[in-house]
């Protein structure tokens, strides 16, 4: 039976880069130069934040950004672009970079997907179990706890995806 993964991750190295070749643009363009504008990366959050002096910069900054981002691999498509903030001294605008699939995306998927008639089984959980095992080098107990539920459970989990001790254990 054919079988596919949808995934929706952002490489934080490959967008720590993109950002870095940004700003690098930033220092060489005239129209920019000694502005203090600025793109600020707060990985955690996966937020880009743009600094500049006004709103128009920071619409130019973002045309800088994208670019970049799309030649590292970075779908432009993931970006959420906040309302800007201006205040006499400085104009800041963040950008969300979203990534994951939320709940009610991942069920609309589903849904679709069983609608439309074609056996399918959603990879989301096994590619967890499959991430957590390998995280504990096959440690079932320590797995199933990273997990939060039981080792019967994993072990259910593990027996109904056919998750096999070399797929688990890279």
């Amino acid at each position: 039976m054919p079988s596919f993964d949808v995934q929706s991750e952002i490489d934080l190295h490959e967008l720590t880069n993109a950002v870095d070749q940004a700003n690098r643009e930033l220092q060489q363009r005239f129209d920019f130069k000694d502005s203090g504008a600025a793109y600020e990366l707060k990985a955690k959050e996966f937020t880009v934040q743009m600094k500049a002096e006004v709103e128009f910069q920071l619409k130019q900054m973002l045309e800088i950004l994208k670019p970049k981002l799309a030649k590292r691999g970075i779908d432009v498509g993931c970006l959420e672009v906040k309302d800007a903030e201006t205040n006499l001294a400085e104009a800041r605008q963040d950008v969300l970079l979203r990534h994951g699939i939320d709940a009610d995306c991942g069920r609309k998927i589903v849904r679709l997907l069983k609608d439309s008639k074609m056996k399918v089984i959603p990879a989301v959980e096994r590619e967890l179990i499959i991430q957590a095992l390998i995280e504990t080098g096959g440690n079932q107990v320590q797995a199933s706890k990273l997990l939060g539920i039981t080792r019967a459970t994993l072990r259910k989990r593990v027996d109904k995806f056919k998750i096999t001790s070399q797929l688990a254990i890279k």
